[in-house]
């Protein structure tokens, strides 16, 4: 996938990037989804309740990850940052912070080294789709974004695996300290051995006001809002996202409460079906955008509505399951089909947008993306879930991952909305 994406754009050095930039976005998504697998062993231990729980895993992180993004991408855009060294002062905080919350001792504590950790991710990914976007041409752009959202379902399966293993064998405390150092050894390496592109471009530029300049943030925003099909992106992304990260929340949960596993036993199964669905239906959903987008570019966008469509009755079946092996074995399936969006949805923003908005296009699908999906996902099916406890009891949370199913159409359609404006709208500015 690298070397697809890499090739005709200076080989080696793209490739190199892109491997350095997975790795990170690994770490960022394991120190941000280990807290899932945590959250059982954690509620017990500081007495949370279920609306605490989505709180501390979704709305503390994504508060401060959201509305610090757009500053954030907007200093990306500058042409005199060097966004591989802003990526690898942001790795270096947030694997701090994450260690830190093995420190904590009552709910607030946990809740402050989380905003810690929603603080120093935010200066990753809009950096590093902004990156991306300028070292791989746009026929390729898709397959490059996928590639690096691949650390997505890594980071979930490894911080599921690990912080579940490590919770059963020493405790939860010390998963947060295991997972969280090695960040700060990788920073150094993002710090010295990837390179900015933008400085030999400005270098031949031999006058200061020759120079590019990054848009005014008003302009930027008026031309990233003013694309219909960004906007409907901007819908389908966010309903995505509350659904990816509430359910990945809920259904670690509803493994422990509902067939009675252990932290280590959710997090190796239900991570290596998570992680192997979500690496293929990543992969797969940047290669068919890239294949059948380029016969007709609205097909960008056609695999994730048609597989979101067809996840909502295997996902219910899953969840209906007698046993937690067949529930897992269903779940891969959905899974895959609801990972199709990553690659194509991030290569689509950047397309509808002028090269010097990118990193805020990307930025502002972001905020969406963690407001709506990470800040309010989990805390609205764990407040969901204390509502339904009364009635049901422990399968409070089976009830409320059968309505997160049926939700999966809504994104569908938002999608599939979308498509019908790209083949107009895509790269139109240049």
């Amino acid at each position: 996938m690298a070397t697809a994406a890499a090739s005709g754009t200076g080989g080696q050095s793209v490739r190199l990037t892109l491997w350095i930039l997975l790795a990170v976005y690994v770490f960022n998504f394991i120190d941000r989804q280990i807290v899932n697998i945590l959250a059982e062993p954690i509620a017990r231990d500081l007495k949370l309740s279920d609306t605490q729980i989505g709180l501390m895993t979704g709305l503390a992180f994504a508060l401060f990850y959201t509305f610090l993004g757009i500053p954030i991408a907007r200093f990306a855009d500058r042409p005199t940052t060097s966004r591989p060294r802003l990526i690898a002062v942001a790795l270096a905080l947030w694997s701090a912070m994450t260690a830190l919350c093995g420190l904590a001792q009552n709910f607030w504590q946990l809740l402050l080294a989380r905003i810690g950790v929603g603080v120093g991710e935010a200066g990753c990914t809009p950096p590093a789709h902004s990156l991306i976007s300028d070292i791989v041409p746009p026929d390729r752009r898709a397959s490059a974004l996928a590639f690096y959202s691949l650390g997505i379902p890594l980071g979930t399966l490894l911080g599921m695996i690990i912080g579940g293993t490590l919770s059963d064998l020493v405790g939860w405390r010390e998963a947060f300290f295991v997972v969280g150092l090695p960040g700060l050894l990788l920073a150094p390496a993002v710090w010295f051995v990837l390179r900015e592109p933008r400085r030999a471009e400005a270098a031949s530029l031999p006058r200061a006001e020759d120079r590019p300049a990054a848009l005014p943030f008003g302009e930027a925003v008026g031309a990233i809002m003013r694309s219909r099909a960004y906007v409907l992106l901007l819908l389908a992304g966010s309903g995505a996202s509350f659904l990816a990260y509430g359910k990945a929340t809920w259904t670690t949960i509803f493994f422990q409460r509902t067939h009675d596993l252990s932290a280590g036993q959710t997090g190796l199964w239900f991570g290596l079906i998570a992680g192997a669905g979500g690496m293929l239906g990543t992969w797969l959903g940047g290669y068919l955008a890239d294949r059948f987008g380029a016969v007709n570019r609205r097909h960008v966008l056609s695999a994730p509505a048609i597989g979101m469509a067809l996840a909502v009755p295997i996902a219910i079946a899953a969840y209906h399951a007698p046993s937690w092996p067949l529930a897992l074995v269903l779940l891969f399936v959905p899974t895959m089909l609801n990972s199709f969006y990553y690659g194509p949805c991030y290569a689509a923003a950047q397309g509808l947008v002028p090269l010097k908005a990118r990193a805020v296009a990307a930025a502002s699908l972001l905020f969406f993306q963690n407001l709506v999906g990470l800040g309010l996902g989990p805390l609205f099916f764990g407040m969901l879930s204390d509502g339904l406890q009364p009635a049901y009891g422990a399968e409070s949370v089976r009830y409320v991952l059968y309505g997160a199913a049926v939700l999966g159409l809504v994104p569908a359609f938002f999608f599939w909305r979308c498509s019908l404006h790209l083949d107009a709208e895509l790269d139109r500015k240049g």
